[in-house]
């Protein structure tokens, strides 16, 4: 792994010296005091469901006053959840910052039923009409709408305000447990160089070490560590998959996964066209599986401690000065702006790369203060880290094209919030593949398609799992067991013989947060990947005219729906063959790999 003492901290204490400084308390009572005055405002103006009418002056002059205020309360909300999160998030163990965090979810349960408010009462006076009479309505009439239709799955004003105060001590509570948990957890590795107690986070950074010896040995510790944290992990899938069941019956939604479509602004007619041709793409992932299975040894498919084993002729771990070198230059070849977030991100202490015990796996950005944002990596030194961080620098660029919005205009569903980062990283791929040949190449293609099969074949296994486990749930509690279970027949329908079975994952229903913080919280990543690709090839056509259009896309995708942004490009997502175009880009890039691979397989 990379000298994590190069490796960069991101550093908040220009906006708040500590949770302890005056500015910090201030601004917690500020915030809590303004979340008053708004339920206030709301209740002056009675802005609830009220009887349809066409709207008037005064609705307008309501919808004005009620939509600023609003997003300033927002704006500071947010602010603050990510100041308090980015302490969370790199040290669980902190207890202040969790104390915090949870009096922030307090406020959320506050602002959760104002929200169901506002959309019984843009419902009852229409979105369109009430956009006549008033700036804030016209101009934030996406949002509104989306609001318009929520409220047609809305619990009474009592029930919503009851879910959402109880919801902290229940979904919420129990989402931070996973979290905790899984952060906290420690693993003894037994490595060829002798064993290591390990974070769960480094352990998992160990699958794309060169040495299958280490990654085997990581497998093995984790076959080892999760069971211990089984029963507790299942007890929140249960409690949050349970709670989530209950509430959408009460919101009358036929699924759990319409629900989903709706908070990702995207159609049943979309989705269902983008799964046909994701379902049509498994056998051509499943031959490129064992064809990087055969380059690692694998005979009866590939292993999944080689799911992201670089090759063993590839470059071996890049330092992270040159992994921050290679996303620039990628940038760079698209524009000086895109370039620059890169410095700005650096300069600015945007970024915490460093793994360490008490920080969350994975990777993530999220929006902090005007344009900036804060992006964690957790590093380990290959390619796909670097590739990692364009990604999540990608968001950040996302961001600062969403500034100028409010709060509302900016609530980005999670399929069209992917965009940009798949963008990017498609930039950093493409470079490299205009400049390599033979096994540099390979290696390139190797690591781009690991990623892809894990968007497209991994994230179909998720959404396989988390449909049973809702299904299953309405009847019964699940055990460690039957999760399991699950788990290792959602990896078989969607990975088949691509993988050799035997060394499946059971247990990765434990350690993916995305079950516990949302609902089919993973398809919309499929769905960014392909979009992304489609996009990618339009900046081909015409690399002028796109990037005339791009930012401009980007900033709308808080207001727009998928498809009304997929037309803005002339594409339209609802057809299966949009989504098959973007497929073809990866079987193409699958072709090169086999061809550049068979050599290796003769020898």
């Amino acid at each position: 792994m990379a000298d994590s003492t190069a490796l960069p901290r991101w550093s908040v204490a220009d906006v708040h010296e500590s949770f302890d400084s005056r500015s910090f308390v201030d601004s917690m009572e500020c915030l809590g005091a303004d979340v008053g005055r708004l339920t206030s405002l709301f209740d002056e103006h009675d802005v609830r469901a009220v009887a349809p009418r066409t709207p008037t002056a005064k609705d307008g002059e309501t919808a004005d006053a009620v939509v600023a205020a609003f997003n300033a309360v927002a704006e500071a909300n947010n602010v603050l959840g990510a100041y308090v999160y980015a302490t969370v998030s790199t040290d669980s163990r902190n207890e202040q910052a969790q104390g915090l965090l949870s009096e922030l979810e307090v406020t959320d349960s506050k602002l959760s039923p104002l929200v169901a408010r506002l959309a019984e009462w843009v419902a009852s006076l229409g979105a369109d009409e009430l956009a006549k009479v008033s700036d804030a309505a016209r101009e934030h009439l996406g949002p509104l709408r989306r609001l318009q239709a929520r409220a047609e799955h809305q619990m009474s004003e009592p029930e919503e305000n009851l879910y959402s105060e109880l919801s902290t001590t229940g979904s919420s509570a129990w989402g931070r447990l996973q979290a905790d948990v899984t952060s906290q957890l420690k693993t003894r590795v037994e490595l060829p160089d002798g064993a290591k107690e390990l974070p769960m986070a480094a352990v998992r950074g160990l699958a794309s070490n060169p040495d299958v010896l280490v990654r085997k040995a990581a497998y093995d510790a984790e076959m080892r560590a999760w069971p211990t944290i089984g029963v507790p992990c299942a007890a929140a899938m249960n409690a949050i998959k349970g709670e989530a069941n209950a509430v959408n019956r009460r919101r009358q939604w036929s699924s759990p996964l319409d629900a989903s479509l709706y908070a990702n602004s995207v159609s049943r007619a979309t989705f269902d066209a983008m799964q046909s041709a994701v379902h049509a793409s498994l056998p051509d992932f499943r031959r490129w599986l064992r064809v990087k299975g055969r380059l690692n040894g694998d005979t009866n498919g590939l292993s999944w401690w080689n799911l992201l084993a670089p090759l063993s002729f590839a470059p071996s771990n890049i330092s992270w000065d040159d992994g921050v070198k290679l996303v620039r230059g990628a940038f760079s070849a698209y524009s000086d702006r895109l370039a620059g977030l890169v410095d700005r991100s650096l300069d600015e202490k945007w970024i915490d790369a460093e793994p360490r015990e008490g920080k969350v796996g994975g990777a993530f950005c999220m929006s902090f203060v005007d344009d900036r944002s804060l992006v964690l990596l957790n590093w380990s030194g290959s390619v796909d880290s670097a590739q990692t961080t364009a990604h999540e620098l990608g968001h950040a660029y996302h961001n600062t094209q969403l500034a100028h919005r409010t709060p509302m205009q900016r609530n980005l569903p999670m399929a069209l919030a992917e965009t940009a980062s798949i963008f990017c990283e498609t930039l950093v791929v493409e470079e490299g593949l205009s400049r390599l040949q033979g096994d540099d190449r390979l290696a390139l293609l190797d690591v781009d398609l690991q990623g892809a099969a894990q968007v497209v074949v991994d994230i179909h296994s998720r959404f396989l799992f988390e449909s049973e486990v809702f299904a299953r749930r309405q009847r019964r509690t699940l055990g460690v067991s039957e999760l399991n279970e699950m788990m290792g027949d959602a990896q078989n329908r969607a990975y088949g013989d691509g993988i050799d079975q035997a060394t499946a994952h059971p247990y990765m229903w434990i350690l993916k947060p995305h079950y516990y913080g949302s609902h089919f919280y993973n398809w919309p990543y499929t769905y960014g990947l392909l979009f992304g690709l489609g996009l990618y090839a339009q900046f081909q056509r015409d690399p002028e005219r796109f990037r005339d259009g791009y930012d401009d896309l980007l900033s709308r995708a808080g207001m727009d729906s998928a498809e009304q942004l997929g037309q803005s490009f002339g594409l339209d997502v609802t057809k299966e063959d949009f989504w098959t175009a973007s497929l073809d880009v990866l079987r193409a890039r699958m072709r090169d790999y086999e061809a550049l691979a068979a050599p290796h397989l003769k020898a």
